[in-house]
């Protein structure tokens, strides 16, 4: 394995799930010191499935991401202190303090959300790859959604004119067994997700999404497949998020012991256990990595402290209909 397997590119995966897993741990933090309001959905414990899937992408490809998209963006390169600043509410947030936590965008790096509706960002992955087709660019649209999702109009239609148009799009599953507080069995009669797929003719795998080395090969044979045939692929990454559903949930659906369970097989446990037995990591370069990601999640918090806040001028901006009685203000775009 190990000849197969970079060191640095090891510790570049090791390094973006340990900085995700930091930086949502310090957004809780934030949180309830009333520095982040609104809704904080975190993906403690899914850091594999969005490192490792993006780690296997081009960088012309999109993605399509769900609420809990914290670890999706900062995996693509969304610096820790705009997606942070963003959940501030400040100006050189991601969206200019205008989208929050469940909103992260930025189309410069593809990333086409954060939705915050279940399932909404499936039919706008269609229309991304129906774009790409119809240009004749070669990309590949990747939309991450949670197991509620499939109990949802959108999904069916989704995969349905994916796969009659013959459309680029990888459907990745982020199953984490609970859609909010309703486990997996009690909302679909086919809890394997990933045969879904059979009914509209879409080829589908199934993968440990605690395994960031696992997920990101199985993205990368299912992005060749789609590339190649220029046809949809659904694949379930199983996962479990440590956390609750939100901040606030009082998480009552199920059992601690469940938990530790899952704590066990975490990707911030498998992972580092992976590579110290391959002799790709050692306690020193641990506390570097620990050393290094600790301070830029404090520059980011410090970024987003010190940054200002929307001009109560510029509020009306971008609006597309006026409130009563004024005049939309123009259209800009940051240079």
């Amino acid at each position: 394995m190990t000849g197969a397997l970079a060191k640095s590119h090891a510790h570049a995966m090791l390094r973006q799930m340990l900085l995700i897993r930091r930086f949502e741990e310090r957004s809780a933090e934030l949180y309830m010191q009333g520095k982040i309001r609104g809704f904080l959905h975190l993906g403690i414990g899914e850091e594999a499935v969005a490192v490792g899937a993006i780690a296997a992408l081009d960088a012309e490809d999109r993605i399509v991401a769900a609420y809990r998209e914290h670890a999706h963006a900062i995996a693509r390169g969304v610096s820790p202190g705009a997606v942070m600043a963003e959940m501030f509410g400040k100006v050189t947030g991601c969206c200019r303090g205008r989208g929050g936590s469940m909103h992260l965008f930025d189309v410069g790096r593809g990333l086409f959300g954060g939705n915050a509706i279940v399932a909404g960002g499936m039919p706008l992955a269609v229309g991304l790859a129906l774009a790409d087709r119809m240009q004749g660019r070669p990309h590949v649209t990747c939309c991450f959604f949670g197991d509620g999702a499939v109990a949802e109009g959108e999904f069916h239609e989704s995969l349905n004119l994916a796969a009659l148009w013959r459309l680029p799009v990888l459907f990745l599953c982020e199953n984490n067994f609970y859609a909010m507080g309703t486990a997996l069995e009690r909302h679909q009669s086919m809890p394997r997700i990933h045969r879904k797929g059979a009914a509209y003719g879409i080829e589908a795998a199934v993968v440990d999404g605690m395994d960031v080395l696992a997920v990101e090969g199985a993205v990368r044979l299912a992005v060749e497949i789609v590339r190649s045939t220029n046809e949809p692929y659904l694949l379930e990454a199983r996962t479990y998020r440590f956390r609750a559903h939100s901040m606030y949930d009082a998480e009552l659906y199920r059992p601690k012991e469940e938990v530790e369970r899952w704590r066990k097989r975490g990707p911030l446990e498998i992972f580092p256990r992976q590579l110290r037995g391959w002799g790709l990591l050692d306690d020193a370069e641990w506390e570097s990595l620990e050393r290094d990601v600790a301070a830029e999640v404090e520059a980011a918090v410090a970024e987003a402290e010190a940054a200002p806040w929307e001009p109560v001028e510029d509020l009306e901006r971008d609006l597309l209909v006026a409130p009563a009685g004024h005049e939309p203000g123009p259209a800009r775009r940051e240079p």
